[in-house]
């Protein structure tokens, strides 16, 4: 048996949704959700979001869009038009442009993968605007950025730590429901299949969430 607190992170499944469908609504997405609160993203902001494609990118990009922000998206060449499709309004192709280059400003550069550095980002955020990421940083420098942003005018880091409760998984329900979000699922495997599940996650080169199937 498993126990969760009432206001835990839990829902009923959206209406018409398979345990298949709906799995993937409280993994990737939910870190997305938590970064885009604390980088205070809202109607007109400008975000952009580096690694559109993974669990969290591509939930990321979604949930801005749902939140009225302005979203500029970062994937390889085969998933451009997947990445329009889920409401970008731009999308940079890496494999023939280095998004670097591409002026901005933007509110938030969220790095979805953890592949980037502010030090690299930062001429791209306006000066009221923060660098996220899912990664640590080399040597962990995005916590000591974090702790060190309100010391120092200018573009900051920000590194919230995620959470997860009843209200938002709501909140996702409704949006599922309402068709502004669906995750991206690469593949259902079978439990007998989860090491090499594991395996291919472990390529990054998966897209999306890899669920698999208990039944």
């Amino acid at each position: 048996y498993m126990t969760t607190p009432a206001e835990g992170g839990v829902a009923l499944l959206p209406t018409g949704w398979t345990y298949t469908e709906a799995a993937p609504l409280t993994e990737g997405i939910h870190y997305a959700w938590c970064d885009l609160k604390a980088a205070g993203i809202g109607p007109g902001s400008r975000v952009l979001v580096y690694g559109a494609t993974g669990a969290i990118g591509s939930g990321a990009v979604q949930l801005a869009v749902s939140l009225g922000a302005e979203v500029t998206a970062v994937c390889t060449t085969p998933q451009v038009q997947r990445i329009k499709e889920l409401g970008a309004h731009r999308v940079i192709d890496r494999s023939t442009t280095d998004f670097l280059t591409v002026p901005g400003p933007y509110e938030l550069v969220f790095d979805a993968v953890g592949k980037s550095r502010f030090t690299r980002c930062k001429h791209l955020l306006t000066d009221q605007g923060c660098y996220i990421s899912t990664e640590l940083g080399p040597r962990g420098e995005n916590i000591f950025l974090a702790l060190i942003g309100g010391l120092r005018s200018g573009p900051r880091v920000r590194f919230p730590l995620p959470s997860i409760n009843r209200a938002d998984v709501e909140h996702f329900r409704s949006l599922a429901e309402a068709g502004t979000l669906r995750p991206l699922i690469d593949r259902v495997v079978g439990f007998d299949d989860l090491v090499e599940a594991h395996r291919y996650v472990e390529t990054a080169e998966k897209i999306g969430n890899v669920v698999v199937s208990l039944q």
